[in-house]
């Protein structure tokens, strides 16, 4: 598989669509898009954005859908921020709990391949998703994105995701079938993949803040309402 960086990396991006029942609106798929511009606009030199430097301003308009997953396992990472979508989707609360607990049972290990390549490659995962229908639920189409991020220690065990979802939720919890998965790997050696954080805008303008909410960031349990995200320790 060619690595991929930079601009090319947001023209793959772009081309790629749910495979899932119902697919998602213009809007959505826009807005994921700028969610992956964000993330890369944190790249300098090509290479994987820290942890700290993720501000949830710049993730606005998908601040509900949004995560960050820590790595505890090969394979495995454990939601330590969760957008409330997440949670609505399960029926309960997701801090704690493995981001494989979205997934059908019969398709975790697909799921913790492509999370090891994020982590030890690394590389960047889209995974198109359904759930069936069946009594007192409708089918479901969903998307899952997930960017590696770096730790305070430097090391790739930290990632940055997003979980859209297609059509009412109904009973929960909703678990979900991989109908499609991107590997996508990054070439950390490319520095002219320096981000795209003055072409891309942000996901939606934020209302103005008082001086305490403009000092919130996704590190800061403190700031809950504002963030509308559920924190692990």
């Amino acid at each position: 598989m060619k690595d991929d960086s930079g601009s090319s990396f947001l023209d793959k991006f772009a081309d790629l669509r749910p495979s899932g029942s119902g697919g998602h609106s213009a809007r959505v798929e826009a807005d994921l898009q700028k969610f992956v511009g964000y993330w890369s606009g944190m790249r300098r030199g090509g290479d994987v954005p820290l942890r700290t430097e993720i501000d949830p301003r710049g993730i606005e308009s998908l601040l509900s859908n949004a995560f960050i997953v820590e790595k505890v396992a090969p394979g495995i990472a454990r939601l330590r921020i969760a957008g409330t979508h997440l949670s609505d989707v399960m029926g309960m609360e997701v801090r704690g709990m493995p981001l494989s607990a979205l997934i059908a049972p019969e398709d975790r290990g697909q799921l913790a391949d492509a999370m090891v390549d994020l982590f030890e490659r690394p590389a960047t995962l889209r995974i198109d998703l359904t759930a069936p229908g069946g009594l007192r639920r409708a089918a479901m189409a969903a998307t899952l994105i997930v960017l590696p991020l770096r730790s305070d220690l430097g090391d790739i065990s930290r990632a940055l995701g997003c979980f859209v979802s297609s059509g009412p939720i109904g009973t929960t919890p909703r678990r979900f079938k991989i109908v499609e998965s991107k590997v996508t790997p990054l070439d950390l050696t490319d520095t002219k993949a320096t981000g795209f954080s003055e072409e891309q805008a942000p996901l939606a303008a934020p209302a103005p803040k008082d001086r305490q909410e403009q000092s919130a960031d996704l590190s800061h349990p403190s700031e809950r309402p504002y963030l509308r995200l559920v924190h692990s320790d």
